[in-house]
């Protein structure tokens, strides 16, 4: 752990972990500390307000500067304000109040590897007293651990769940702190516009009248830096089925990105799932080339999108379930060409353009109508085939509207997974244990594969995700722990 303060030069250049020491043995007040887990471009900070007073404090505000080199990004448990590289955090609601003795904290990634500097807590030095005017640096040959980034790295094979976090959906309430550990990415289910073209994205947990066993903000919070500290990744899904999100306008995608960033921050999350389903996303007539989309709400959600990134970095988690009428129908149809639904295929503009910022794409194999898969034949729903079918054409890549010279490029292997109901009630389409192990081993071994023949062999097919976390409670966790048992992370 670190006081906060500037590094001399000297310790600066030792490899390992270096321990400054600011404070005299005697000091006492409130100081706060920085400790941070370290990967190639940034960090996570965890900084630690201890009364040492003989009195409680009430509220507490750390302020500190960094260069223009180091930025701060998601942040959790504190509000943050910046004025240029000058950074003032405040308490939460639930986290100001501090015992004599007792202590708090809070954290936030940075993008760079400068520690802050000038740091006050509550208008006084950190470190709780006035400094002495010589430095006392201690060293060690221990290499600094510098874990995986808090977003971004997945295990090798994953579970994805949407968790019903702000409705019941008639399959019961999980509190956070109770989502089973099978799970590694857990997707906050929805964040939802204020109106369908306003792009102001709004979350709430939900309603006691609804979810009786509901938690406070304050344990839903710590429920999610629970799961956090375990390694699971907690998304803020937006859209759903009833969340229609058009950004028809650049004021209603600045909107999004404001008002996404403000639930990224609030929640401390590690990113964002793109769920937009129904009239979210259509193409204008006279749009019919996927790699220079000209319609407004394409166009305006890969901004949004791209800004987001840049603003919370490299390891950004950034998800995507699109139905299979906006993806692979892509094969068949564009948009309203020829006569067709303005909206088929209209989530590969999207896909294509972040492809190389996109951690996940599950689209939704439920719910679906029949598609064409790229042997030209028809598959449906609900058995092993069809989810071959589906996933290769992802993989594998496919000519859009069948043209030969807009070629829809197959993803990488780990960005995609296969989308499944967990179980009968949660979707049209659901796909019995066994079944779903059939198509996981025609499609990651070349084996067992039935009338659909792939075109390759996938071994590195990221997993599984799921509609949802509560319906699989509902059936038992058959889902979670079948699959889990069958993808080894």
């Amino acid at each position: 752990m670190l006081l906060f303060a500037r590094i001399s030069a000297v310790a600066a250049l030792v490899l390992g972990t270096v321990i400054v020491s600011f404070a005299p043995a005697s000091a006492a007040g409130v100081t706060a500390t920085f400790a941070k887990q370290s990967w190639a471009t940034g960090y996570t900070a965890t900084v630690t307000i201890k009364n040492e007073t003989s009195a409680a404090i009430g509220s507490w505000k750390v302020e500190f500067d960094y260069p223009a080199s180091t930025t701060v990004g998601a942040y959790w448990d504190s509000l943050l304000t910046k004025s240029g590289n000058h950074h003032t955090f405040v308490n939460r609601e639930y986290n100001g109040s501090v015992a004599p003795g007792a202590s708090v904290t809070f954290g936030f990634n940075a993008a760079g590897t400068d520690d802050p500097a000038n740091c006050t807590i509550n208008g006084a030095a950190c470190t709780g007293g006035t400094p002495p005017t010589t430095t006392t640096t201690t060293t060690t040959t221990t290499t600094t651990t510098t874990g995986p980034p808090p977003t971004g790295s997945l295990p090798r094979k994953v579970l994805v769940g949407y968790l019903h976090a702000s409705f019941a959906n008639g399959s019961g309430y999980v509190r956070m702190k109770d989502v089973p550990d099978e799970w590694d990415v857990i997707n906050l289910s929805f964040a939802e516009p204020t109106s369908p073209a306003s792009g102001d994205l709004r979350f709430a947990q939900c309603p006691v009248a609804e979810c009786p066993n509901v938690e406070s903000e304050a344990e839903f919070i710590a429920g999610i830096r629970a799961q956090q500290q375990k390694g699971k990744k907690v998304l803020i899904s937006i859209g759903g089925q009833n969340g229609q999100v058009r950004l028809e306008t650049t004021a209603a995608r600045d909107a999004f990105v404001r008002s996404v960033g403000a639930i990224i921050d609030k929640y401390g999350l590690n990113g964002l799932d793109v769920d937009f389903e129904g009239h979210s996303l259509s193409l204008n007539p006279g749009d019919v080339d996927f790699r220079n989309p000209t319609t407004p709400v394409i166009v305006n959600l890969i901004s949004a999108l791209r800004s987001l990134k840049s603003r919370y970095g490299a390891n950004f988690v950034l998800t995507m379930a699109p139905e299979t009428f906006f993806v692979q129908v892509g094969y068949q149809f564009y948009g309203g060409a020829g006569g067709g639904d303005a909206r088929t295929g209209a989530y590969l503009p999207v896909i294509e353009a972040m492809r190389n910022d996109l951690t996940l794409l599950h689209v939704q194999d439920y719910n679906s109508g029949p598609v064409m898969g790229l042997d030209n034949q028809w598959h449906f729903m609900g058995g092993a085939d069809f989810h071959v079918a589906m996933t290769d054409m992802v993989l594998a890549g496919f000519p859009v509207r069948g043209d030969a010279s807009k070629v829809f490029a197959g993803l990488r292997q780990e960005q995609v997974a296969i989308g499944l109901p967990a179980a009968v009630p949660a979707g049209n389409g659901f796909t019995s244990v066994a079944d779903v192990h059939t198509a996981l081993d025609c499609l990651t071994k070349g084996t067992r594969c039935g009338s659909y023949q792939p075109k390759g062999v996938y071994p590195n097919l990221r997993g599984l995700m799921t509609w949802s976390i509560n319906w699989d409670k509902f059936n038992n966790y058959e889902f979670s722990k079948s699959h889990r048992a069958y993808l080894p992370r």
